[in-house]
């Protein structure tokens, strides 16, 4: 595993606007309020030939009340004991504050090697930093994380603590865990990981990023990605809102596979279908997580109700795998990881071509295409050219004359033949030329 440098400080110095200036794109929700990024947010990043992961965190207020802000800062202290490196920032403009005084002498007593980055400095002279000396952290680097100056400075020496030798590692599976808002996809998350890695509480929308988290288990590696739950677009009103639903799409898209999770007691909604229907759009391979088993009333037949009640919403996708779980009480979560392999591997499984055109020839001669006007479908020959999701393109003499229905049949051939469920597949028709 790489090393992890977290940054840390109060509220509002800039620690996001300095993670996103590094990571090269806007990962973390920059907003001029306090409180906007609440979880850990991490992206993998390289310095100087040096992989890390770098963390964002909220800001810590130590000797807040508040329940929100408390749980925020307990989330920072969580990025403080798993790093190996700390930026702590402070803010070159307002100057030192009682809550500076506080954090560092906790980041003190956490024994972990620290790095003190004054931000906010776009026009540097050494009077502007002199101050920041009392905190008793070393010499402070002054940065200016919006105009990009003095960052290198900071990452020079954050390099400087890594832990000796090299850091491998395969390429992990990149999971995303989607739903509506309060589905219980950060408590999945946490009983997948084994610890309060997001924060959970009972007001929906308290995970407004979205949130990586690379973890190894049975010597395989994984990114587990927590998303704002996504809501209809009439119910998006803030804009920090908006945004987090603009990451939760960007993490299906950039994910592996795919985690919708549903709560039980709601069923299938409307939502829940688009929510799904994008995934199948973006030609992910998907786990339908139904959450909350342990709250309904069961008995033998339960759980066949349910699956037949999501192939009648889910008529877009038949090839749905589903697990019935309760992230509470951790029923069946230890299926979640199994199965999102599962699909993976289907996904990326490739038919050979001489296989493959066999077995539509055959499907062809069992049911012959339609005719229009007087002319029918032939199909030449077929391949696959892609994986994840498996493409199948059909070389015929007339892709117009290749009927939904049609298609529609020989993607339940194939399917018939080889384990594709849980994954999407497209077929695509492309017209050669007859030889005469």
């Amino acid at each position: 595993m790489p090393p992890v440098i977290a940054i840390v400080g109060r509220p509002n110095v800039g620690k996001s606007t300095f993670f996103n200036r590094v990571a090269g794109r806007k990962i973390s929700i920059t907003e001029n309020r306090p409180g906007v990024t609440r979880d850990r947010i991490t992206v993998d990043c390289e310095w100087r030939g040096k992989p890390f992961t770098l963390v964002d965190t909220g800001g810590i207020e130590l000797k807040s009340e508040d329940e929100m802000w408390r749980q925020i800062a307990a989330q920072a202290q969580v990025a403080v004991e798993t790093a190996d490196v700390i930026l702590f920032f402070t803010d070159g403009r307002e100057g030192l504050t009682s809550s500076d005084y506080d954090v560092a002498e906790y980041l003190r007593r956490s024994k972990k090697p620290v790095v003190l980055v004054v931000n906010k400095i776009d026009d540097y002279s050494p009077d502007k930093i002199f101050e920041f000396y009392a905190l008793g952290l070393g010499e402070p680097y002054a940065v200016s994380s919006e105009h990009g100056r003095g960052i290198g400075d900071a990452l020079d020496k954050a390099v400087e603590f890594f832990p000796k030798g090299e850091h491998e590692g395969a390429d992990a599976l990149k999971i995303a865990v989607v739903g509506k808002p309060n589905a219980g996809k950060s408590s999945l998350v946490n009983k997948i990981l084994g610890a309060e890695r997001t924060i959970v509480t009972p007001v929906a929308g308290t995970t407004r990023d979205a949130i990586d988290t690379r973890f190894e288990r049975d010597g395989k590696q994984y990114v587990l990605i927590d998303t704002a739950g996504i809501r209809r677009k009439r119910s998006v009103e803030d804009d920090v809102e908006y945004y987090s639903v603009l990451r939760a799409f960007d993490a299906v898209r950039r994910a592996d596979v795919c985690l919708l999770v549903v709560d039980c007691g709601e069923g299938l909604t409307e939502q829940d279908v688009k929510i799904i229907g994008y995934v199948h759009e973006q030609g992910k391979p998907s786990v339908i997580v139904m959450n909350k088993w342990d709250t309904i009333e069961k008995d033998t037949g339960t759980i066949q109700t349910y699956e037949k009640k999501l192939a009648e919403d889910l008529k877009f996708m038949s090839y749905f795998r589903s697990v019935y779980i309760s992230a509470k009480t951790g029923q069946r979560v230890d299926k979640v990881l199994a199965l999102a392999e599962e699909v993976y591997a289907h996904a990326s499984f490739r038919i050979p071509t001489g296989a493959l055109n066999d077995l539509l020839i055959d499907a062809v001669r069992v049911s012959e295409p339609p005719s229009y006007n007087g002319k029918r479908l032939k199909l030449y020959y077929s391949s696959q050219v892609s994986v994840n999701p498996p493409r199948f393109v059909l070389m015929v003499n007339d892709e117009g004359l290749m009927h939904f229905s049609y298609e529609r049949y020989l993607e339940n051939v194939i399917r018939n033949a080889y384990d594709f469920s849980g994954t999407p597949i497209r077929i695509i028709a492309n017209a050669q030329k007859e030889n005469p």
